[in-house]
């Protein structure tokens, strides 16, 4: 008995050793532990002085798992040292027996305030806190020796990060002691600091604002405030504080190791994801953060140490990032020699950005001698933005965040900064930086103050300071230019829009390249095609239904455009029959399409559940009876019906699968038979399309023969059918490929630009080729030296030809570069600032449009909403009012009776005040209108626009977002409401009495 469970102690520290790692104390816990023989301890002695905690508690975890000589027991043994030494939390995950997954979660945001609040913590009386600790039961005896002796030697501070430190191994529960501690010593500021508690109520500042449109509710990805995962923070933490900042990584499932024992691959911790309060700053690592640049990237950087702003076009793997934080190092340190104030901002596009940015460049060279902070729309803490701006060096935040701090500043609220704040400005990906784009919205901001500088210049008055601006791109693009000219200009307008004083590139020398072998795979054209045949047959039978004449062949990009402009004009038109039949045929050319890159299978599987759906909403009973179905809703069940047993037998013949899977085989194949050890990635167009490959990828034996692991990477919003995948998973699917547990990605377009995914040695874009900085990207993916670039394409499919073309581009928008930065400097100026007095000009027009158009809005009463479906009657627009300025809501008893509510797992997230957890639909036709939320107690359906027709001055319109609609809904009454329906209840009781 005792040697299972010895046995099943090592599988579990296999398991949560990334956990535990971070939890161990391993200098007082050698000393308890007696089957460990003394050259082994030695060995961890040695690499505790050498290394740190962390390293040493790896090697102590490891030296358990591969010992054969410990003497039976010794994993008793085990957690009765950790026990002793003051290190319960990580007992019990020894005992298997962790906290549970929101407990953990609390206890993990916790660890991240703690870490986050560090500069202002250091500043406790130590002494004090660290003896009501000790009685607390928060630190040993020989905790608070050891923290005392710190004190004497090295001051307070030093004394209170070990305090910290020690603190944060302890079990869940010891955060509200520590509060407590931190009362009887009289701290009552950082109390407040660490519960959230701000001044006034403007303090908790909601930086990223979400039109409910373009997130919808029904995505359960409702975002409201930037931190809002907890309200206020413990000793009574918020009852949804388990939403956690994807810092965490609390998606872990602690529940126990008991469900994983047949699947060995457990969702733990990875390396270095929690890594600053746990981590000891150990000076024989300083060396390794030195940051040496080679000859082309010092090159590029000149400028940029000169002050000047600039663009630095590098390809992907060529170092941009690597030079940016040498700039950004060199620049802090040049201040600091002035005396003068210094603070860098690191803006990215995208969410997974702002955390690689932090672990890989900036935080693992900077934070050492710089306050590094990332902030993201997933940050969840209730600290203001303003005070992570005031309190750290370097912010790495996403571009929106910064644009809605800056709109807040502009409007003359408190919670906003000002651009005068920065006196640096990165720019990652900065080819975005153009019309529409956030990053554009940003730079607008600082022209027009550039502008207003020269003309206090003029008056002879001190100038707004403006921060040093630095562009990183791979692949400025050429903005679809036609000819050289049209290039060079938009390479000129990129320049003037982030105000540069040049572009800098470098043509590198052939040993310094890594330009991958490219080549170019046409799979045959189709011969026969009997289960396309039968989905066109189907097509052509709705065309006659519903009277409709296509302008071009089902199946393309085409057609799908005049199949969406039908469905929304008969949805104008309350034409049920075209809108329905519309609806059906975009499916089948979507399946067409999926049936010509993937799977025939595949493609029936998406058509089958489809309809299963459909019926499912027509066949929901309720109290009043059931859903209609139109005789138009019938024959389209039917013709589907009547056809499945075929497309089924066809599915079923491999001789009828299109050849551009089987050559896309070919390729995999070829790779991981040629190459010792090879990993790559596929870019696909769709979710579905990069799952379903995964699948096929997975089900065939001839792949796993050759040693391929697979896995999917797709993007996060919640614009398909397909589950969007979270950052967390992302992030677990990235870490496994670096770690070679997954050697080939099938990725959508979201893994072609800035994410940080380690070097492949093939990449191969399968029936995908959209313009020539996707192209660029793509390829840069491939960086090993003998890595190769395949493209995979029907012949006759024009997908070959389109990629020439980017390729024609790429040579253009090289020597638009080139050409660009010899250009003689007063030209190159004249240029810029002609562009730039055009942002400027436009910008101001554009302000004017906005604000006569909030002046125009009108009231609700002009519009009213029907059915996209069947056209009923819906609403006034009376009846609508809004929620935080975002969520549209219906809460009249005369809307309750139209609709019905089905249940939905993927909407059922809880968020702060409210909670998604079901779909309203149309009682007469099951068309889904919005999502029922939970807000304060109250239920309220709310709607989406996209599902309505609106009626506005005796004009049918369809609209995809509620901004659209010049319309100004008053905000929810929540008082009035929550009177009514005590008013209500107390009639029910009476009624009942």
């Amino acid at each position: 008995m005792s040697c299972d469970k010895d046995a099943e102690t090592r599988h579990t520290l296999d398991c949560f050793r990334d956990r535990l790692k971070r939890l161990i104390q391993v200098e007082p816990l050698l000393d308890l532990l007696h089957f460990l023989e003394p050259d082994r301890k030695d060995r961890i002695k040695a690499k505790f002085r050498e290394e740190g905690n962390i390293s040493a508690a790896t090697l102590l975890i490891d030296e358990i798992i591969h010992s054969k000589n410990c003497e039976q027991g010794w994993s008793r043994e085990l957690v009765t040292a950790l026990e002793t030494v003051g290190c319960k939390h990580a007992a019990k995950y020894v005992l298997n027996s962790p906290p549970e997954p929101t407990e953990e979660a609390e206890n993990d945001s916790c660890v991240r305030l703690i870490d986050l609040l560090q500069l202002t913590l250091v500043n406790m009386k130590t002494a004090d806190v660290c003896a009501h600790c000790r009685v607390m039961g928060l630190l040993t005896q020989e905790d608070q020796e050891n923290i005392l002796k710190l004190i004497e030697n090295q001051g307070n501070i030093g004394g209170a990060r070990l305090l910290l430190k020690r603190l944060v191994k302890n079990e869940a529960g010891w955060f509200s002691k520590f509060l407590q501690a931190l009362e009887d010593t009289e701290h009552h500021e950082l109390v407040r600091e660490l519960r959230g508690e701000p001044c006034n109520e403007d303090e908790a500042m909601s930086v990223e604002t979400v039109e409910e449109g373009e997130q919808s509710c029904s995505s359960a990805t409702v975002e409201t405030n930037m931190y809002s995962s907890m309200s206020l923070l413990p000793p009574v933490l918020s009852a949804n504080s388990s939403l956690l900042s994807e810092d965490l990584d609390s998606s872990v499932d602690s529940s126990g190791l008991g469900a994983c024992a047949d699947n060995e691959e457990v969702d733990m911790y990875k390396e270095g994801e929690e890594e600053d309060l746990t981590e000891d700053d150990n000076p024989s690592e300083e060396h390794k953060r030195d940051i040496v640049l080679r000859d082309y990237q010092m090159e590029v950087a000149r400028p940029a140490l000169e002050e000047k702003n600039i663009i630095i076009c590098l390809p992907t793997g060529s170092g941009k990032t690597r030079v940016a934080v040498y700039i950004t190092k060199e620049h802090l340190e040049k201040r600091k020699q002035m005396g003068q104030p210094g603070k860098v901002v690191v803006l990215v596009n995208k969410v997974p950005l702002v955390e690689q940015h932090y672990k890989a460049e900036f935080g693992r060279f900077l934070k050492h001698q710089y306050s590094v902070e990332r902030v993201s729309g997933a940050s969840q803490l209730k600290i203001s933005f303003p005070q992570i701006i005031e309190q750290n060096d370097i912010i790495i935040c996403t571009a929106q965040i910064l644009e809605n701090s800056l709109a807040k500043a502009k409007n003359g609220d408190e919670d906003g900064i000002k651009l005068s704040q920065f006196t640096l400005m990165v720019i990652d990906e900065c080819h975005h930086t153009k019309k529409g784009g956030v990053y554009n919205h940003i730079m607008i901001r600082y022209l027009k103050q550039k502008h207003q500088n020269q003309l206090l210049k003029k008056q002879e008055k001190s100038p707004v300071p403006l921060p040093q601006i630095l562009g990183l791109t791979a692949s400025p693009g050429v903005g679809g230019a036609m000819s050289q000219q049209r290039a060079e200009e938009h390479i000129l307008q990129i320049c003037a829009n982030l105000d540069a004083f040049t572009i800098k590139t470098k043509t590198f020398e052939e040993e310094e390249a890594k330009t991958p072998f490219k080549r170019i795979a046409r799979a045959e054209e189709r011969k026969e095609d009997p289960f396309g045949d039968v989905i066109k047959k189907i097509m052509d039978e709705i065309h006659e239904h519903a009277d409709l004449k296509p302008l071009c062949e089902p199946g393309i990009q085409n057609y799908e455009q005049w199949v969406v402009q039908k469905e929304q004009n008969a949805a104008k038109e309350e034409n049920q029959k075209v809108r329905v039949c519309a609806e059906h045929l975009r499916q089948y050319n979507e399946a067409l399409h999926q049936s010509n890159t993937i799977r025939m299978s595949d493609a029936f599987r998406f058509l089958d559940k489809y309809h299963n759906e459909e019926l499912k909403t027509k066949s929901i009973a309720d109290e009043e009876g059931t859903v209609t179905i139109t005789d138009t809703e019938r024959f389209l069940f039917t013709l589907f019906k009547d056809n499945k047993a075929k497309l089924q037998e066809l599915m079923g013949k491999p001789q009828y699968e299109n050849n551009s899977l089987a050559q896309l085989k070919t390729n995999i194949l070829k790779e991981f038979s040629t190459r010792e050890r090879a990993r790559g990635i596929i870019f696909t167009r769709t979710r579905l399309s990069a799952i379903a490959l995964c699948q096929w990828i997975q089900e065939n034996p001839k792949f796993d023969e050759v040693g391929v692991s697979a896995s999917y990477l797709i993007g996060g919003g919640d614009q398909s059918v397909v589950k969007p995948m979270t950052a967390a998973e992302q992030k677990d699917v990235l870490n496994k490929f670096r770690d070679g547990q997954i050697n080939l990605l099938i990725a959508t377009t979201v893994a072609e630009e800035g994410l940080d995914i380690a070097e492949c040695n093939f990449v191969i874009r399968y029936c995908l080729v959209t313009n020539e900085i996707a192209m660029i990207q793509a390829r840069g993916r491939g960086r090993a030296e003998d890595s190769s670039y395949t493209l995979v394409a029907e012949a006759g499919s024009g997908v070959a030809e389109r990629e020439s073309v980017n390729e024609y581009r790429e040579k253009m928008m090289s020597t638009a570069i080139a050409k660009v930065c010899k250009m003689n400097r007063a030209d190159y100026e004249k240029k810029t600032r002609e562009f730039q007095m055009q942002a400027i000009i436009e910008e101001k027009v554009k302000i004017k449009k906005k604000l006569l158009k909030g002046m125009m809005k009108e009231p609700p009463s002009k519009i009213s909403l029907s059915c996209r479906q069947c056209s009923v009657f819906v609403c006034s627009g009376e009846d609508i009012e809004k929620i935080e300025n975002m969520h549209h809501v219906n809460v009249t008893k005369q809307f309750s009776k139209l609709f019905t509510v089905r249940g939905n797992a993927s909407l059922q997230e809880r968020l702060l005040d409210y909670e998604t957890n079901g779909v309203i639909a149309c009682k007469n036709c099951g068309q889904q209108w919005g999502s029922m939320m939970l807000y304060k107690s109250i239920e309220c359906p709310c709607l989406h626009i996209k599902h309505f027709v609106v009626t506005y001055s005796s004009k049918k319109k369809t609209f995809s977002k509620w901004s659209e609609l010049p319309i100004k809904f008053p905000a929810f009454d929540y008082t009035q409401h929550a009177d009514l329906l005590v008013e209500d209840s107390e009639e029910e009781n009476l009624e009942t009495d």
